[in-house]
């Protein structure tokens, strides 16, 4: 395979890039749209997942009021234990993402923590005391501009994705409205923890494993959903997508010039999580891209749309062990999920 070709058919990633509009829809609602039966677009699925090649997952992304801590964490390790302490890592329910990457560190993790104690007590009673682990950088991510793993593949034609859209919109207007907030019960957790290996499942389903009846699970993520609690996320396993490297980049930026450059960040396609951080450099960028070559012109083009932003640093994954929930294995095919810590 070349690096940046996709494996996958076009009707592969166009059920794809569906579902990242409309996670939960039905396969009848998708077949209007796709133009293939409820049963094709179902085995063809079934098909994806099944050999690891896609999935679509649910995470918690706010408790009430209070939004989940995210943090960069650079690791240095002796050279026999790399493999090994990122296989360890990625099968904690703290990590969402595990990359063994080039440049100053040797593996790059993605963080999340309800709270800086929490944040805290993983890195040191956890990360440092792993053996080969030499240094641990950490960042703290300030403000998370976009949500990570939410980047869209762009196969669907603009009519296709307007009634994609139309529906998701429809959706949430007739769904539950949380004029705050809500709460995270115990019963989400529990729905959460089933879903995030497989967001589709059915309502009839979650309600036999969490002992409960199928309205109140609809509810429950009704609620969860309108009141911003919950974060979907469907993608194909990046090797066989199109876009096979993840890249970092990190910049600094004057504050007086923030507003402006993450305006222009934002609106660059590639460009896949954008937060600000703590420590030398204010900002850090995570992208797909096809190619390592597409690393100087994605760069390039950073500061073309952002002439204020200054590039510090850039770093691509040699491998990535885990996205999201997601396990991958050595031929970049999803493997398993690890249930998270909700």
């Amino acid at each position: 395979m070349r690096t940046g070709e996709s494996v996958l058919a076009e009707t592969d990633m166009s059920l794809i890039h569906a579902l990242q509009i409309l996670p939960r829809a039905s396969w009848t609602q998708l077949s209007t749209v796709l133009g293939a039966g409820p049963d094709t677009l179902a085995r063809r699925w079934e098909h994806l997942t099944a050999g690891g090649y896609a999935w679509t997952s649910l995470l918690i992304a706010r408790r009430g009021t209070e939004s989940a801590l995210y943090a960069w964490v650079e690791l240095e390790c002796t050279a026999d234990t790399t493999e090994a302490t990122a296989v360890e890592l990625a099968g904690d329910p703290g990590t969402l993402g595990v990359h063994a990457v080039t440049g100053g560190a040797d593996l790059v993790l993605l963080l999340i923590a309800p709270d800086l104690p929490a944040l805290d007590a993983y890195v040191t009673g956890r990360v440092r005391r792993l053996p080969g682990v030499l240094r641990a950088r950490t960042q703290v991510v300030t403000r998370m501009h976009n949500r990570p793993y939410r980047s869209r593949i762009e196969q669907l034609t603009p009519a296709q994705a307007r009634l994609l859209a139309d529906l998701s919109a429809l959706e949430r207007r007739d769904g539950a409205r949380a004029r705050v907030a809500p709460q995270v019960t115990e019963l989400d957790r529990r729905l959460v923890a089933e879903l995030a290996g497989d967001a589709r499942r059915s309502a009839a389903e979650l309600a036999r494993q969490c002992d409960t009846s199928e309205s109140t699970v609809r509810r429950r993520l009704d609620v969860l959903a309108a009141g911003g609690a919950l974060h979907h996320h469907c993608q194909p396993a990046p090797r066989f997508s199109g876009r096979p490297v993840w890249a970092m980049v990190t910049a600094q930026v004057a504050p007086p010039d923030e507003p402006g450059t993450l305006a222009a960040l934002t609106r660059v396609r590639r460009t896949q999580v954008i937060t600000s951080v703590t420590g030398p450099h204010n900002l850090a960028v995570a992208m797909w891209l096809g190619s390592v070559g597409e690393l100087h012109e994605i760069t390039a083009g950073l500061v073309r749309a952002a002439p204020a932003l200054r590039i510090t640093g850039t770093a691509v994954s040699l491998r990535t062990y885990k996205i999201g929930a997601q396990v991958l294995g050595p031929d970049g095919r999803r493997l398993h999920h690890i249930r998270p810590d909700a």
